[in-house]
């Protein structure tokens, strides 16, 4: 039992998404060591996740440079401390080069493994991986509450991605939201939600046809804010991209849009997350662009109607388990 306080340094991905499934590890140490202190380390745009974790004494942000400049950088400003445990979830090998009664260093799986589980073997617990989990504070919660007060069911789009290759076209996600919010629709007279980073308000143009007195713009606000918001959402359909994540993490009903991704390593992660993907598997999508990286949208064969249907089966899923 430890009887003093034990810092802790955890070293967590640059991107948002892969630092949102590895995210649950916090909350497992912070429920089974009660006198842990944390100083989180984390790329500029997943830092913002961690600003609420208990016992928190810094968020450092490291900023990629040349040469690897970046990880003496951290060197320099973490290895006065004595630690208790150095979690190290880049494999970048700083935990070696630090004082610390314990270190856990992430090791890349030979064989393909969700993330949630590949980083729950780095504290040896993947016989019962941690779920993801953000924490928020009262002021965060009821600001998000106040964002997404009014009546109907709330219907999350996250329609941007890092590449264009992984995005199905805004169009898509428009005719699909109509389907389900119009008519006979099982979510009719609800109302829009769009999860985005600063860069996406574009996108919110193209979905005004839908309801244009009914969406709930989140496109530029905090991570944390509009986690709080999703944990409202009825239901959430997104491509491959932080905003999936999440939503899953926040306990939505998730519904991933897949083409040049793996989902046995990305897929939304709960029981209440779905992928659906078009004809062609990934290896099929990866035999035509190898280096994932050509400037084509491989989600054309995707069609609104496998997607609707998708989302029809997860809203009778979920039913009896979620929230209005």
């Amino acid at each position: 039992m430890v009887s003093g306080p034990f810092p802790i340094l955890f070293i967590t991905a640059t991107r948002i998404g892969d630092a949102v499934l590895s995210s649950g590890l916090i909350k497992r140490l912070h429920d089974e060591i009660p006198h842990a202190r944390f100083t989180i380390v984390a790329g500029p745009a997943a830092a913002p996740l961690f600003a609420e974790v208990p016992n928190l004494d810094r968020v450092i942000v490291m900023e990629k440079a040349k040469s690897g400049g970046h990880w003496f950088e951290l060197w320099r400003q973490v290895r006065q401390r004595r630690w208790g445990l150095v979690v190290d979830l880049r494999g970048s090998g700083l935990a070696r080069f630090l004082r610390t009664r314990r270190r856990a260093i992430h090791k890349k799986s030979a064989e393909p493994v969700h993330k949630v589980v590949e980083a729950a073997r780095v504290l040896r617990i993947e016989d019962e991986p941690a779920a993801p989990h953000l924490f928020t504070s009262p002021e965060i919660d009821a600001y998000a509450a106040e964002l997404v007060a009014g009546e109907g069911p709330i219907l999350a789009l996250g329609p941007a991605a890092n590449w264009i290759g992984k995005t199905w076209p805004v169009e898509r996600f428009s005719q699909a939201a109509m389907r389900l919010l119009r008519g006979e629709g099982p979510l009719k007279g609800g109302r829009l939600m769009v999860v985005g980073g600063p860069g996406d308000a574009h996108l919110v143009r193209g979905l005004r046809d839908v309801g244009p007195n009914r969406i709930i713009d989140l496109t530029g606000k905090d991570l944390l804010t509009a986690y709080a918001a999703l944990t409202h959402a009825r239901l959430f359909i997104g491509n491959d991209s932080g905003a999936m994540h999440l939503a899953a993490a926040a306990g939505t009903p998730t519904l991933g849009l897949f083409g040049p991704s793996d989902e046995r390593l990305y897929a939304p992660w709960g029981p209440n997350a779905r992928v659906v993907r078009g004809p062609r598997e990934f290896e099929q999508i990866r035999a035509v662009d190898p280096g994932l990286d050509q400037a084509i949208c491989h989600m054309m064969d995707l069609p609104v109607e496998k997607v609707v249907g998708a989302a029809n089966e997860l809203l009778a899923a979920t039913e009896a388990t979620t929230h209005g």
